[in-house]
């Protein structure tokens, strides 16, 4: 059923923005998600937060009118937002609920509203470069622009945010010199091309994720361990660290910050599963428990680890980001002083279901198909599952 096809409520019902939703959240104000779409759509990927009361009634459940035991699960006094897919057949129910005299609104556009959010911080570390982070809190995504004496690298950028990467580095007075990706990823689609399509930023791509089959139109740079790139007065240090792929890349900045796409997080390790499945999977978490111990925690303690992803399980740094230094994570996740018997075993009793649409999401990003931006906005909407585990693996 489309949206236009949805019911007019009788009522008028005021919308909430996804930001207005979000920073209500964050302040901790108590409020009521009332979330309308079919159960397992629910059960995959919803809004939440330690201050929300949420709730899961299917709209068809609805469309007779708000049932008693509904309005006896509302906490009294507090405001009511509704959300569906788009933002249709929640601003009907949220008219049903203003009859019946509960305070509630309709959430803009739906989830998809919500998948828009792009929140910006800059890393507290030092460096002689400034390290943003860029959150998508509706997926965990994470990307990274790095600035530094004029020019900038942008690091595992999102397609639908490219705009935002190009505005923030003029804003920033930089010019945009690299586009990188850490792998080829299989959660959202890459924004590689086109940054270096409005910017004229060069594509660097680690040598290892080519093998998978690049078939990109335009010129790209490959990048192999060892390597080094510089951006103004700072080095990104190239590091092979396979396991969540063959190709896995992360890229070291001024010695103070590891970018780790999805090899390790802040509160898990990498699922092995998505490049070679299951039958590769034992093999391959072999491979990621000897890039661990022998590549990433052999730095030195402080170095800050900034990943490609969060999940509901990470705890933010006083500033907002997602990063850890090396030594804490050492000290607080049991998985990373396992031998490798027993972190290979580990990793491999617990994973989620495999990112939605994966498939056709690594298709895109190896330029073996095509989608239009609405078509890869669709794609890539829900969790990232790119973890070992969708619970914290830390103590």
């Amino acid at each position: 059923m489309s949206d236009s096809a949805f019911p007019e409520p009788d009522v008028a019902v005021d919308a909430t923005t996804p930001e207005e939703l979000k920073a209500q959240l964050d302040d901790g104000d108590a409020v009521t998600v009332l979330d309308v779409r079919a159960t397992n759509e629910f059960e995959t990927w919803h809004i939440d937060g330690e201050s929300a009361t949420v709730v899961n009634v299917p709209y068809f459940d609805l469309l007779d009118g708000i049932p008693a035991d509904l309005l006896d699960r509302l906490p009294d006094g507090q405001p009511v937002v509704v959300v569906c897919a788009k933002g249709g057949s929640s601003e009907f129910i949220a008219g049903l609920l203003n009859e019946e005299g509960v305070e509630a609104t309709n959430l803009e556009n739906g989830m998809k509203g919500w998948a828009r959010i792009y929140e910006y911080a800059e890393l507290d570390v030092e460096s002689e470069a400034t390290v943003a982070q860029y959150r998508r809190p509706s997926s965990g995504c994470l990307a990274y622009l790095v600035v530094s004496d004029g020019e900038a690298a942008v690091i595992d950028p999102l397609r639908a945010f490219a705009d935002e990467y190009v505005q923030d580095a003029r804003a920033l007075g930089t010019e945009l010199t690299y586009a990188l990706d850490t792998h080829v990823h299989a959660d959202h689609i890459s924004g590689v091309r086109d940054v270096a399509a409005e910017t004229g930023a060069e594509i660097v791509l680690p040598e290892a994720a080519v093998d998978r089959g690049v078939e990109y139109d335009v010129d790209y740079r490959t990048v192999a361990d060892g390597d080094t790139l510089t951006v103004g007065t700072v080095d990104i240090d190239v590091i092979h660290t396979p396991g969540h792929t063959s190709g896995m890349t992360s890229y070291l900045i001024d010695d103070e910050v590891l970018l780790t796409g999805d090899g390790l997080f802040t509160e898990s390790v990498a699922r092995p599963d998505l490049e070679d499945g299951d039958d590769g999977a034992p093999d391959a978490a072999g491979t990621l428990y000897d890039t661990l111990q022998e590549k990433v925690l052999t730095l030195p303690d402080e170095t800050l680890i900034a990943p490609a992803h969060f999940s509901g399980a990470a705890t933010p740094r006083d500033d907002g980001t997602y990063a850890a230094a090396v030594g804490d994570l050492t000290a607080r996740m049991p998985a990373l002083e396992m031998d490798r018997a027993e972190f290979v075993e580990f990793v491999l009793s617990d994973m989620p279901p495999r990112p939605s649409n994966y498939e056709e999401i690594i298709a895109t990003n190896l330029g073996q198909a095509d989608a239009t931006d609405e078509e890869a906005f669709e794609l890539e909407l829900g969790p990232n599952n790119c973890a070992a585990s969708s619970e914290a693996l830390t103590d």
